[in-house]
C-alpha cells in the first residue's frame, strides 16, 4: 500500500507527464499537418533523422533516386523539406531574381562568431549580405578577365605534364588520375590566388593534408546539414566555443598566413607577383570599400580556393573515365582536336573554345557527376509556390539533388543514366539550351558546378578554361589506359568524391611536341 506522501507525489508527476505527452502529440501533429499532402517516407513527416542516416551511408544520391522512383517527382524528405527531380522546377526554385534565399543547410559551413558566423559568397543565406560581398569581386571573374589567366594555367599544365612523365611515363607506373586532376586544379588556384603553387604536382602528394582535411570536414559537416539545429547545439554556440575552439582546415591556416605575409609585403612596399593575383586584388577592394565586413579578404580567399578546385578536378576525372571507357568517343574527340590545328605544346583557349564535341563531353560529364550531390536547399518565399502540382507554403525548404535531376529520363531520354555526349549535339541550338537549362549543374549557356539562378558560380569561366585546356592536352599528347574501371570509388559527402581512377600513360605516337 502506498503512503499519502507517495500518492501526493505521483499525482503531479503523472499530470506533468500527461501534459508533456500532449504537447509532444500536438507538435508532431502540427509538423505532419503542414505538408501532409506531399508523399514521402513515413518518418520524414516527423523527423530529419532519416535524412541524416541517408547521408551517413555516403550514397545519399542513389537513395534520393530510389525515393523519387517510389514516391514520385515531388517527395517530402523531412518535416519541412521537399525534394524535386523534374527540371521544370529549376526556374521556379533557382530563379534569376531574388526571393529564394539559401536554407539553414548552408549555416553549417559558416565558422562560428559571436555575431552569427562568418559569411562568404558560398554560404551566405541573407541575400543582401550576399550582394554586399559578391558584387565587388564579380568583375574579377568575368569571361574577359578570365582569359588573362591563361598563361598561369599553361604554367601549371606544363608542371603537370613534366611530373607525370618523370614519375609515371618513363617506367609505366600506375597512378590515380582522379587524384592528380585535383592536384592540378588546386595548384592552378594557388597560382591564381597567391602567385605560387601548393606544390601538389611537384611533390606528387597531398601537401599538408589539405585535400584529406577537406574530405574529413565534409564527412563531419554533411550529416549536420540535414539537422542544422544540431550543429548549433553541438558546435556553433558561445559555450562550446569557450570550452574548445574548433580545429581549422589546413586551407584556412594557409589563407591566414598568406594574408599576413602579403600585408607585411605591402607595408614594406614589396611586390613579387608577375601580375596582380586574386589576393592582391581582394586587398585593394577591401581598402577601397571600408564598409565591407572585417575579415572579408580571408573569406574571399578561402572561397576562391575551396569552390574553385574540387569541382574542376571532378569534371576532368569524369570526362577522362568515360572517354577511356568509350573508345569511339575518345577517337571522335581526338579527331576533332587534331583537325583544329591547335598550337603546340599547349592549345590556346581561343582555339578550343568553340569545339562542339569537346563541349558536349564536358556538359555530359557535369550532368552525370555533379561535384555536389545533395539538394541545393532554398526557402520558399512569402505567398508560397507550386512545384510539380504541389503547393509549398512559405518557409518550406525545397531543392533538387543535381545527381537525380540531371538523370530525368523524360528530359534527357531513356538513356539518361548513361554517358552519351551526342545528346548535346542533337537538334538545334534551342534544344541544346533546353538541355542546359534542365541540368541543375549548368546555367543557361555556361557550365557551373554550383547550381543555377541568382547564385550562379562566379568562377565558372576560369573553371571551364582549366577543364578544356587540361582535357585537350591529355587527349592530344597521351595514350592513357584504365587499369580496372571497377576500382573507381565514389562517395557522397555532399562533395561527390572520386578516387582510384588508376591508369597507365604513354606518349601518343603521332604527337609532334
Amino acid at each position: 500500500m502506498r503512503t499519502v506522501s507517495e500518492v501526493g507525489f505521483a499525482a503531479p508527476l503523472s499530470t506533468a507527464l500527461g501534459v508533456a505527452a500532449l504537447l509532444i502529440a500536438v507538435q508532431l501533429t502540427r509538423t505532419y499537418w503542414r505538408l501532409r499532402h506531399i508523399p514521402g517516407p513515413f518518418w520524414a513527416r516527423y523527423t530529419n533523422f532519416q535524412r541524416v542516416l541517408w547521408v551517413k551511408t555516403k550514397q545519399a544520391h542513389l537513395i534520393h533516386q530510389q525515393v523519387h522512383e517510389q514516391y514520385g517527382p515531388v517527395v517530402r524528405t523531412g518535416p519541412n523539406m521537399v525534394m524535386f527531380n523534374d527540371p521544370e522546377a529549376i526556374p521556379i526554385v533557382h530563379t534569376m531574381r531574388k526571393g529564394f534565399p539559401k536554407a539553414p543547410f548552408y549555416d553549417v559551413f559558416k565558422s562560428y562568431t559571436p555575431h552569427g558566423g562568418a559569411i562568404t559568397v558560398f554560404n551566405a543565406t541573407d541575400e543582401e549580405a550576399l550582394k554586399e560581398i559578391k558584387n565587388p569581386v564579380a568583375p574579377l571573374y568575368s569571361a574577359t578577365n578570365a582569359m588573362t589567366f591563361e598563361p598561369i594555367v599553361n604554367e601549371v599544365l606544363t608542371c603537370f605534364s613534366q611530373n607525370i612523365e618523370k614519375r609515371f611515363l618513363q617506367h609505366g607506373t600506375i597512378f590515380d588520375l582522379a587524384e592528380w586532376s585535383k592536384y592540378y586544379a588546386f595548384d592552378v588556384m594557388g597560382m591564381l590566388t597567391f602567385s605560387k603553387r601548393y606544390s601538389f604536382l611537384d611533390e606528387g602528394e597531398d601537401v599538408g593534408g589539405m585535400l584529406g582535411a577537406i574530405i574529413t570536414y565534409m564527412e563531419n559537416a554533411a550529416p549536420l546539414t540535414q539537422i542544422p539545429w544540431a550543429d548549433k547545439l553541438l558546435f556553433k554556440n558561445w559555450l562550446v566555443h569557450a570550452i574548445r575552439r574548433p580545429p581549422s582546415l589546413p586551407i584556412a591556416k594557409v589563407v591566414a598566413g598568406a594574408v599576413r605575409a602579403r600585408q607585411e609585403q605591402m607595408e614594406k612596399g614589396q611586390q613579387f607577383q608577375k601580375q596582380p593575383d586574386f589576393l592582391s586584388r581582394f586587398m585593394e577592394l577591401a581598402a577601397d570599400n571600408p564598409e565591407l565586413p572585417s575579415g572579408i579578404v580571408s573569406n574571399w580567399t578561402f572561397t576562391n580556393i575551396i569552390a574553385g578546385s574540387d569541382s574542376v578536378g571532378a569534371v576532368i576525372a569524369t570526362m577522362m573515365f568515360h572517354l577511356l571507357q568509350h573508345p569511339n568517343c575518345m577517337q571522335k574527340l581526338y579527331t576533332e582536336l587534331q583537325s583544329a590545328n591547335l598550337t603546340r605544346p599547349l592549345a590556346r583557349l581561343s582555339e578550343i573554345q568553340g569545339l562542339p564535341y569537346l563541349d558536349a563531353c564536358m556538359w555530359e560529364a557535369i550532368r552525370l557527376h555533379p561535384a555536389f550531390a545533395l539538394p541545393f536547399e532554398r526557402v520558399v518565399p512569402e505567398g508560397g509556390i507550386t512545384v510539380g502540382g504541389y503547393y509549398l507554403p512559405e518557409g518550406t525548404w525545397v531543392g533538387g539533388n543535381p545527381y537525380v535531376v540531371n538523370r530525368h529520363k523524360q528530359t534527357f531520354g531513356p538513356d539518361a543514366e548513361f554517358w552519351r555526349p551526342e545528346r548535346w549535339l542533337e537538334g538545334d541550338e534551342k534544344y541544346k539550351i533546353r538541355l542546359q537549362q534542365a541540368t541543375l549543374t549548368l546555367t543557361h549557356t555556361l557550365a557551373s558546378q554550383f547550381g543555377a539562378g541568382f547564385r550562379i558560380c562566379i568562377g565558372r569561366h576560369i573553371g571551364i578554361m582549366e577543364i578544356k585546356k587540361m582535357i585537350s592536352m591529355l587527349i592530344i599528347d597521351y595514350d592513357i589506359q584504365v587499369v580496372d574501371p571497377k576500382l573507381l570509388h565514389i562517395e557522397n559527402w555532399w562533395l561527390l568524391t572520386q578516387e582510384r581512377l588508376y591508369v597507365r600513360i604513354a606518349r601518343r605516337a603521332m604527337s609532334t611536341s
